[in-house]
């Protein structure tokens, strides 16, 4: 199904992805024959994900950037064309999630993640749209979301991220009808539980919690990394040249069980907050 040099002659640009779900996207990308020029904000494990696909020997650079300011993103931006003399494909993928009860979510917590997630996905897509149009070049966006913004039109506790995906949502099928004119194709996947370092981490911080999760899955399971990837893949090929403004969501049938995937937390007694909320504050 995917042959080694499907995405051959391709450059991909991708935020948040030194680790988690961003760098087992890039390293899929590399392995079938793309360029890779990962962005993020901590240089050491974009050094680490670059050796990686080097390693692999495929072509790799990255670029230590807020995604949040628009200058710096458009230097990030420059620097891939530098490198690989054209960027051709965006994968928004930086995120920012926590568990917290709104009530006790300060103006400054709301802001960075919907900073991240929606304005750093805007300021990603703008700039190099705006390459794509005045070069009339053909570009491909996808976006990472979640189900609770995609399918269950939000979940409790975890209001920012919801809210902010959302947004992320409705850019990537507003710009799919605007773009198209201009042969830019824009997709979105929202995945359920995947397993990573970073938010996940946070939002389930123990084996109790995660054993709760999995039990209410209807599969019983996470999903797995390499999944997500070929999803990832199979949208930024020409083979999906005709799926446009699309959201597929990839979660075992999670959301079909119910609404809202932190909603059963209205359960925890306040010891369990302290805990969740405590884990957040030492990983942060």
């Amino acid at each position: 199904m995917f042959q080694k040099d499907l995405l051959k002659g391709r450059t991909i640009f991708i935020t948040g992805a030194g680790t988690g779900l961003g760098r087992s996207m890039a390293l899929r990308f590399a392995e079938l024959g793309a360029n890779l020029f990962i962005v993020g904000r901590r240089e050491e494990p974009l050094k680490q994900t670059t050796e990686e696909i080097r390693a692999a020997g495929a072509r790799a650079a990255y670029f230590s950037t807020d995604v949040r300011d628009f200058d710096a993103v458009e230097k990030a931006i420059e620097a891939a064309e530098k490198e690989f003399g054209r960027v051709d494909t965006l994968v928004n993928n930086a995120a920012g999630n926590f568990i917290a009860r709104t009530e006790k979510l300060s103006p400054n917590a709301f802001n960075a993640v919907v900073g991240i997630v929606l304005q750093g996905t805007f300021f990603c897509t703008l700039a190099l749209g705006r390459k794509w149009i005045a070069k009339k070049q053909p570009g491909h966006v996808l976006n990472i979301v979640t189900t609770y913004a995609a399918v269950n039109s939000g979940s409790g506790f975890v209001v920012p991220s919801a809210c902010a995906k959302a947004g992320v949502l409705a850019l990537t099928r507003s710009l799919a009808v605007e773009w198209a004119r201009y042969h830019i194709r824009l997709n979105a996947i929202a995945p359920g539980p995947f397993p990573t370092e970073g938010a996940f981490s946070r939002l389930l911080p123990s084996k109790e919690f995660e054993e709760r999760a999995k039990n209410h899955h209807p599969m019983k399971r996470f999903g797995r990394h390499e999944e997500l990837a070929n999803l990832a893949v199979y949208l930024l090929s020409e083979q999906a040249d005709y799926v446009n403004g699309e959201c597929v969501v990839i979660d075992g049938g999670l959301w079909l069980r119910g609404a809202g995937e932190f909603n059963d937390f209205l359960d925890l007694p306040d010891a369990a907050w302290d805990m969740l909320e405590g884990a957040r504050k030492s990983k942060s």
